[in-house]
């Protein structure tokens, strides 16, 4: 795609909003890696596909009816506060869902050095996760608890808070079907090769996908999650100085976003804290400028700009950066779909009163 003088103009302006919020934002967000509908077994053939367990949209309709309202109101206040609370949430809830299935395990605190195993936010792919969504499920699960003790799991709060905060950003309300337990565990070994990472290949994203038992629609529609969210420097680096061992950057980058980015993010001696927005665009507004900034060469991540570089997920970039209420329909099926992996029911799982302690 080029630009002409008009989008000149546009990619200036990008390029000085990158900057300008870069400047005073620097230590408040990370990625949120993650994260399809219709070819379910991509790339993975005679895989069987995770077991789902059924969910319901009135689960707690006697128990906890008003439960939906009660979190709302906690991520609207933190969402107001804090926006970066929003994108963290929402990452937090799909690390949650692709490391053993939807069951809170993510949000099990470490209990310290000489207490034993490991868990998953132990892991390199998790120390990232901003504290603000660990805060933001925690104080949702309060006030919850006030109302319903002991009766709604951290896994429906944090499937709840991630609805929240799409629509809160300017994306979809849509209903969050309820049922699932908390985790009784959450073991560090399960997280190596669960989730995608930031320079994955389309090959190696497919089979992430197909292994949770979603298609390459599920793939290219979840990540459209990274409309919003940030991305420390590390994860794109290579990309802006040495890609592929070429000592070049990226060919595939917009010289004008590397020239952008190599101000924030320098080769050595910048900060480890340092983050820039997925969206050069409209990076805190829910919509489908992602799509449209891959097919202009503005990707940040090299995961994110694959996508739209190889032949079996470019037309889904296209179809769902022409029409932003398709990108709605597919990221809410999808939502629905992820949702249900793995599901933990009855004595698999549990209900916790803290979100960060196992019973």
């Amino acid at each position: 795609m080029t630009m002409g003088s008009s989008g000149g103009i546009r990619f200036r302006s990008l390029v000085l909003l990158l900057v300008a919020y870069l400047g005073g934002t620097r230590a408040r967000e990370a990625p949120l890696p993650l994260p399809s509908a219709s070819a379910r077994t991509a790339g993975v053939a005679n895989r069987r596909a995770p077991e789902r367990h059924g969910l319901s949209l009135d689960f707690y309709g006697k128990t906890c009816p008003a439960v939906d309202h009660i979190v709302a109101n906690v991520t609207a206040e933190r969402f107001r506060d804090h926006p970066a609370a929003g994108p963290a949430v929402l990452r937090l809830f799909h690390h949650d869902c692709f490391v053993e299935g939807c069951d809170a395990s993510i949000l099990i605190a470490p209990a310290g050095k000489a207490a034993g195993e490991k868990v998953e936010r132990d892991m390199e792919e998790n120390r990232n996760l901003p504290q603000y969504g660990f805060e933001t499920v925690e104080m949702a699960k309060a006030a919850v608890e006030s109302k319903c003790p002991g009766v709604v799991s951290c896994a429906d709060i944090l499937a709840l808070a991630a609805r929240d905060a799409v629509q809160l950003a300017g994306g979809p309300y849509y209903a969050v079907k309820k049922g699932r337990k908390d985790s009784k565990v959450s073991l560090a070994g399960k997280v190596r090769g669960s989730l995608p990472h930031a320079n994955s290949t389309v090959d190696e994203l497919l089979r992430v996908f197909a292994a949770k038992g979603l298609g390459a629609a599920d793939l290219v529609a979840l990540s459209g999650a990274h409309t919003i969210g940030f991305a420390h420097c590390a994860h794109f680096l290579g990309r802006l100085y040495d890609f592929r061992g070429t000592r070049r950057p990226d060919p595939f980058m917009d010289a004008r976003l590397v020239k952008a980015l190599r101000m924030t993010c320098p080769y050595t001696g910048g900060s480890a804290r340092a983050v820039v927005p997925f969206d050069v665009s409209t990076p805190f507004q829910f919509d489908h400028a992602y799509y449209a900034n891959l097919q202009a060469r503005l990707g940040v991540l090299g995961s994110d700009q694959a996508l739209f570089l190889d032949a079996r997920t470019r037309p889904l970039v296209l179809e769902l950066g022409a029409d932003k209420a398709r990108f709605f329909r597919a990221f809410v099926a999808s939502m629905d779909r992820m949702g249900s992996i793995r599901v933990k029911k009855g004595k698999k799982g549990e209900v916790r009163k803290i979100c960060s302690h196992h019973l």
